[in-house]
């Protein structure tokens, strides 16, 4: 598998890497509903065996539980893929989510996810979001800091805009910045990739088939029975007037991936892969099954025909009809 160089470091990373946000489990405010240790650790090792050499998680993810089953997986691995982390999300001993980039709570946390992951230094750590806005310059601060002590290699920022990207750059240089980005979401086309490409920063996307929505095996049905500690059946995607827009986009693309053998999640990821600005993608995967799969993405090239069918039906099917 091809591997592209990561902003200012020297992180030779893989088209795809391994999300483990699903991996926290259930019975937390964005989760994705139950899911089994045993089948997340069969998916990161089917994966890291067909050549994806990263793992994104974050000390939220189901409380710390996602970045212990990262831990657990990857503990004795003759060669260790590279660990991406996330802080400035806390959480009480009644499970209630807040934010804080202060500098002891940031510390606090990366001690914390050191602990849950068993490393001894993690590969990148970021931001996770900029929140509280007034304490991004505290937040990036220390972790340039942690960077000069060696208890992380590089340092990004997640869900920053282009503005907010400068402010923290005056302090030190950014590594890469994490955006949610798919065919549904693509506002980050106007400012921050074109900020991105001039400024050599990367660009790692998450929730690249929409958290499961362009997959081609959701449906209304589907929707309608996940499970209550679910997140997704309460965002916008997900509802009407959007869901029906957004399920015959799937539509078109599975109509593409016939022509590749491919599913329509993995025309999805190859979209956002399309643009050599877009360093990797985050794609969740929460089976052995679903690894083997999705890693194939990582090879799949689209024609620019194939991207204008897409656009022409965004186009012809705009967010309000």
């Amino acid at each position: 598998m091809k591997t592209r160089r990561l902003g200012n470091s020297d992180l030779e990373i893989t088209p795809i890497g391994i999300g483990a946000w699903a991996m926290g489990g259930g019975d937390w405010v964005f989760s994705w509903g139950k899911q089994e240790d045993d089948e997340s650790i069969a998916a990161i090792h089917t994966a890291l065996d067909a050549g994806v050499n990263w793992i994104d998680t974050a000390a939220v993810y189901g409380l710390g539980h996602s970045e212990e089953v990262v831990g657990k997986a990857i503990a004795g691995l003759a060669q260790r893929p590279y660990v991406l982390t996330k802080c400035g999300l806390v959480w009480n001993d009644q499970r209630e989510i807040g934010q804080s980039l202060k500098a002891a709570s940031v510390r606090r946390e990366l001690e914390a996810s050191l602990r849950r992951l068993r490393l001894d230094v993690i590969d990148l750590y970021q931001i996770h979001w900029p929140d509280p806005e007034p304490e991004i310059e505290e937040g990036w601060q220390t972790l340039a800091q942690l960077q000069k002590e060696g208890k992380v290699r590089y340092i990004g920022v997640s869900n920053f805009n282009v503005e907010q990207m400068k402010r923290v750059g005056r302090i030190a240089p950014i590594t890469s910045v994490q955006p949610n980005y798919n065919i549904v979401t693509h506002d980050i086309e106007k400012e921050l990739l074109p900020f991105c490409r001039e400024q050599h920063i990367g660009v790692i996307v998450y929730s690249p088939m929409k958290s499961g929505l362009l997959t081609g095996k959701m449906t209304r049905e589907r929707i309608a029975s996940l499970p209550p500690d679910d997140f997704r059946p309460r965002t916008a995607s997900f509802k009407e007037p959007l869901l029906s827009r957004n399920l015959g986009l799937v539509e078109v693309l599975r109509g593409i991936g016939e022509r590749h053998s491919c599913t329509p999640g993995e025309v999805a990821i190859a979209w956002t892969l399309r643009d050599p600005v877009v360093t990797g993608a985050i794609v969740g995967m929460r089976s052995a099954e679903q690894a083997r799969q999705i890693v194939r993405s990582a090879e799949l090239r689209l024609s620019a025909d194939e991207v204008l069918e897409i656009e022409a039906y965004l186009n012809a099917n705009p967010v309000g009809n």
